[in-house]
C-alpha cells in the first residue's frame, strides 16, 4: 500500500482491520497532530500494518476478550509527528530510541506499541487497587515486551516485539523499574497469583498457527 495522499486513500488505510477488535483508524488519532496540524500518516503503511497486527492479535485482543473494552490513548505516530513531539517536550521519545514503540514503520528492529487504559481496571485503581496487580497478570499471561504504567487512569504503554524484552516500569509509586530485561520477578508465582485471584480468566490468546507474519 502506498502512503496515503488523499482523504480517500487515508480512509482506505483506516478501514484496514488489524485484528478481531481493532482497525487501523483508531490508532491514527493524535492530540499533537490535531493541535499542531501535523498529519499522522505512516510512511510505510505495509510495515505499520504488519507490526500493528502483531500488537493487536497477541496483546490487545486478549486484553479486550478478558477485561472488556481497551481504550487506546496513543497508538501509531509518524516519524515526523514523533520528532516534533520529542523536540517540543510533548512526551515523545527520540525517533532513534530503540524502545520508541509508537513508530510502527521505523526501519530496523520491528516494534509496535500503544498507550492504553482498561476501564475495568481503572475503576479499581481509582478505588486504591495496586497497579502491580495488572502488571503481574499481564506478565504471567501475555507475550509483552514492555509495560510502562502512568498515574492517570492506570494507563500504560504495552509493546510488542518479535523477541520480547519483558520489562515493567512505572511512574506510579513504587516508581522505577519493577522488572528488568532478563531478570526473574522478585515476587514468586504464588504471590503474584494472589494479587489477581479475582481477575477474569484469560481469553482470546491466539494459537501460533493464526499469528500474523511480521515484516522485518
Amino acid at each position: 500500500m502506498r502512503p496515503p495522499k488523499s482523504m480517500w486513500s487515508l480512509e482506505t488505510l483506516g478501514r484496514v482491520r488489524l485484528s478481531r477488535y481493532f482497525y487501523m483508524r483508531e490508532f491514527l488519532y493524535s492530540e499533537i497532530g490535531n493541535i499542531h496540524g501535523i498529519p499522522n500518516i505512516p510512511e510505510d503503511p505495509d510495515r505499520a500494518i504488519a507490526h500493528g497486527r502483531s500488537l493487536c492479535t497477541q496483546l490487545l485482543d486478549p486484553l479486550e476478550e478478558t477485561f472488556g473494552r481497551v481504550a487506546v490513548r496513543s497508538g501509531y505516530r509518524s516519524p515526523t509527528l514523533n520528532r516534533f513531539g520529542n523536540k517540543n517536550k510533548l512526551n515523545c521519545a527520540r525517533n532513534d530510541n530503540p524502545i520508541e514503540c509508537h513508530i510502527w514503520d521505523r526501519p530496523g528492529s520491528p516494534i509496535a506499541g500503544a498507550s492504553i487504559a482498561i476501564p475495568w481496571f481503572t475503576d479499581q485503581y481509582e478505588r486504591g487497587r495496586d497497579w502491580r496487580d495488572l502488571a503481574w497478570w499481564i506478565h504471567d499471561h501475555l507475550p509483552y515486551s514492555e509495560q510502562w504504567f502512568f498515574p492517570k487512569l492506570a494507563a500504560f504503554n504495552i509493546t510488542w516485539e518479535p523477541v520480547p524484552r519483558r520489562t515493567i516500569s512505572s511512574y506510579i509509586t513504587p516508581r522505577g523499574k519493577l522488572l528488568a530485561a532478563g531478570m526473574e520477578p522478585v515476587e514468586p508465582p504464588e504471590q503474584r497469583r494472589a494479587r489477581y485471584h479475582d481477575f477474569p480468566q484469560l481469553s482470546g490468546l491466539p494459537s501460533p498457527s493464526t499469528l500474523p507474519r511480521w515484516r522485518g
